[in-house]
């Protein structure tokens, strides 16, 4: 799936649930929480989490894990971009002519 449909499909998803109706300042919230998931899941496969109160997982339950919770940042960048009526392509490609020029010294071409 090519990056605009997704972001047109998720935004139904939401949509259909009333998930979508959160304002961007709350949404945001809960991309800051996304990302603590993804940092503990980061951790996981790194160092381990010394819990007792914790089931180990295998090293391939660790990898679904993280794929599992970037995917819920990513769902959430979506919603946010959407609200505002930004294409994830758009931010891709301004951020990628952000970078060129910023580090244009740097780049070789090739």
């Amino acid at each position: 799936m090519d990056v605009k449909s997704y972001q047109q499909w998720i935004s139904q998803f939401y949509k259909q649930r009333n998930w979508y109706e959160y304002q961007p300042f709350i949404r945001a919230n809960f991309l800051s929480e996304e990302v603590g998931e993804v940092c503990r899941a980061i951790r996981t496969i790194e160092i381990g989490r010394d819990r007792p109160d914790e089931n180990k997982m295998g090293h391939e339950q660790q990898l679904e894990n993280l794929t599992e919770e970037l995917g819920d940042v990513l769902d959430n960048l979506f919603i946010i971009a959407d609200k505002y009526d930004i294409s994830l392509e758009e931010i891709m490609n301004s951020h990628k002519e952000k970078l060129q020029n910023r580090y244009k010294n740097s780049f070789q071409k090739g």
